[in-house]
């Protein structure tokens, strides 16, 4: 069994490569905590996040404070060569709180009032809430000031998680002065909101509400802002307490924990305001589809820093508590998505949580230290194992994934996109982006995602799966993007909304069409389990689901047809020569096989290469200099790598190689 004699003080720095979890210490008597110091040594634990929801604990009433059992436990992982993730513990407020002050529990859209005994039960714009976490966080950063385990702040948890936005009175006032600032008068909002609609003039701020339970449709318009409004709300709750952090420790880097892709928060927004970028990812291991999932978030974390490596804030090491049927992970997933998120540029390996919980309603939740005694525990073994083979990999801290290929993802777009009374309300975008996502991932080509407003001009390739929301400055981007030679391959339904979510006149798709060079005169949604056969021009069959479109060529190539229906020999996929490079289009979606032949050959045009072609089932990223293969396959593949590089190499089932860096070999506990 591991157990170093003297380890070593920590220094506060963050260590190159992060292994570690939520940890909860009063949740348990204070024996435990010893214990709970020595299995982390035993296991490679280098830092743990901290008080996440011990507001009660430290703070037992409005004035008074209880630090002298965090005190200790700081100093107990200090002492044992453990940093901290201090969390200010304001993702859930104490009783106290809620009891003196029910005007700051929030308001579902309907009038019912969300009381406390669960977490987040906070109205993000209440003043009361927003005192108190901010004289919390202050607190924690005046007291922990110079703590020489204190490595990083963690600012609340997974914020919007279960109150995104509140619809109560105290909002529906921030909610005006929102609107002051974005349109300034009256008649703008009018304007930007098309209230002649239905007779929804106002003639004064005072009657606005937020977007309330109502007859049938609220205003779109006044939705869309409403939700531009509540992540702004939640930001600005994460501003304040950053604000004191920074102020006490200036030094310290800051991060709250983010959910992959969840869509009422603009996380663009958001990660400009984090030194690191943190996520908590729970693919359900029942699901096929999960490792390429779990893939895709590890991408949106990198894209979202920029590059920077990221944290895998929380996983689990086992099971869930919150689906309808908890699947554990198989022997050997947990380590092999570990692996996943590394290669796709994590920094840190973290789980929720160290030690199961005895109570509440968690503790069926998996942990690195189950409920039973840790030598039986077959998730220990795996734990520790892991935390001895991370300890070996240091050359990867650092280093960056480089990707050729930039994914269009915009959280405005996906908020419109996905309001009531549209063509279809089976179109949904995450689906799209998963139908790129998807056939890149099966080919082991690396992607981006990046905003339409970004410079695009180091990419290739570039990939709109939908962007129904487009500004002038989005449509202008693009159009330059491929004038100065690069590629762009688009999906229906695009360009047609302005950021007020008013139709961009001038036919469909206004902003888009000569870059494209087709004109869509209608759209034919299809319904469920309808698939249309489409035909290519070298006569490979292929269908079609969820959509199609009357599309007139106008100047575009014609790709593909439909083969049957209304719309038979009418263009399906089209291709457009503009400046000096190309722009795809897609009227409908494609089974997953095609989209992947489609892809390879727009991939080809755009000089894009797969990583490694490998077997199918076995993934491979590039990260620096080295090149990770991930078989999430049941069985061994051998995978060509090429007489440079050494031939073939055999990666057994739910197993890791690394081409470039050696894996430290697993040695009996």
């Amino acid at each position: 069994m591991d157990s170093p004699s003297a380890p070593p003080k920590v220094n506060g720095l963050i260590p190159p490569l992060i292994y570690g979890g939520d940890y909860n210490p009063d949740q348990w008597t204070e024996d435990v905590w010893r214990e709970d110091v020595r299995l982390m040594q035993e296991a490679g634990v280098n830092l743990v996040n901290l008080a996440i929801f011990s507001w009660s604990r430290i703070q037992p009433s409005e004035r008074e404070w209880s630090f002298e059992w965090l005190d200790r436990v700081m100093d107990l992982l200090h002492e044992g060569g453990i940093r901290v993730d201090l969390a200010t513990a304001t993702a859930s407020p104490p009783p106290w709180l809620a009891h003196a002050h029910p005007e700051m529990l929030p308001v579902l859209a309907d009038g019912v009032r969300l009381w406390p005994g669960a977490r987040q039960h906070y109205c993000p714009s209440s003043p009361v809430y927003r005192h108190a976490a901010h004289r919390l966080a202050e607190t924690m950063a005046e007291h922990y000031a110079g703590h020489p385990a204190l490595t990083m702040w963690h600012v609340g948890n997974e914020y919007g998680c279960h109150v995104p936005a509140c619809y109560c009175d105290v909002s529906a006032q921030a909610f005006r002065e929102w609107l002051k600032r974005r349109h300034g008068t009256i008649a703008e909002l009018n304007r930007a909101w098309g209230t002649d609609f239905w007779s929804q003039r106002y003639s004064s701020w005072g009657e606005i509400l937020p977007p309330r339970r109502t007859p049938t449709w609220p205003n779109p318009s006044q939705q869309l802002d409403f939700m531009r409004f509540s992540s702004d709300e939640l930001l600005e709750c994460y501003e304040l307490e950053r604000e004191a952090l920074q102020r006490h420790t200036p030094e310290i880097p800051i991060t709250t924990n983010f959910m992959s892709f969840f869509k009422p928060l603009d996380y663009w927004r958001w990660a400009e305001r984090e030194e690191v970028v943190s996520n908590d990812s729970y693919p359900d291991p029942s699901d096929p589809q999960s490792g390429m999932r779990a893939a895709m978030a590890g991408d949106l974390m990198r894209s979202l820093g920029r590059g920077k490596p990221w944290i895998l804030m929380e996983q689990t090491t086992s099971r869930v508590n919150w689906r309808e049927v908890n699947v554990a992970k198989t022997p050997g997933q947990m380590r092999l998505w570990s692996y996943q998120a590394m290669a796709r540029g994590a920094d840190g390996i973290m789980f929720f949580q160290w030690r199961q919980s005895p109570a509440g309603a968690e503790k069926f939740h998996g942990a690195m230290v189950s409920h039973g005694p840790v030598d039986t525990s077959p998730v220990w073994h795996e734990v520790k194992a892991l935390g001895r083979e991370i300890r070996g990999l240091d050359r990867l801290a650092g280093s960056r994934v480089k990707a050729h290929v930039a994914i269009v993802f915009d959280w405005e777009s996906w908020w419109a996109l996905e309001l009531p009374s549209k063509p279809s309300g089976r179109l949904r975008l995450l689906d799209q982006v998963e139908s790129y996502y998807a056939a890149m991932f099966d080919t082991n080509v690396t992607a981006d995602f990046a905003r339409p407003v970004d410079d695009l001009r180091a990419y290739r390739l570039v990939v709109a799966p939908n962007l129904y929301l487009v500004t002038d400055q989005a449509a202008a981007n693009l159009r330059d993007y491929v004038q100065d030679g690069g590629h762009l391959a688009m999906s229906f339904f695009s360009g047609i909304v302005d950021a007020e979510e008013h139709i961009l006149l001038g036919g469909y798709p206004a902003p888009l069409a000569d870059l494209l060079g087709v004109r869509v005169i209608d759209w034919f949604p299809l319904p469920a389990d309808t698939r249309l056969a489409v035909r290519f021009e070298d006569g490979s069959p292929a269908e079609g689901e969820l959509w199609s479109e009357l599309i007139e060529p106008a100047g575009a190539e014609v790709l593909a047809t439909f083969a049957a229906g209304s719309l038979a020999a009418r263009p399906a996929v089209t291709r457009n020569h503009f400046g000096k490079g190309t722009a795809t289009y897609l009227g409908t979606r494609l089974d997953r096989g095609t989209m992947s032949r489609l892809l390879r050959l727009v991939c080809g045009a755009a000089g894009v290469n797969p990583v490694i072609e490998a077997p199918p089932g076995v993934e491979a990223v590039s990260r620096g200099e080295f090149t990770f293969l991930l078989n999430h396959g049941d069985s061994a593949a051998n995978v060509e790598l090429g007489p440079e590089k050494g031939g073939t190499i055999q990666v057994g089932a739910r197993d890791v190689a690394i081409v470039g860096l050696e894996i430290p070999e697993q040695t009996s506990a």
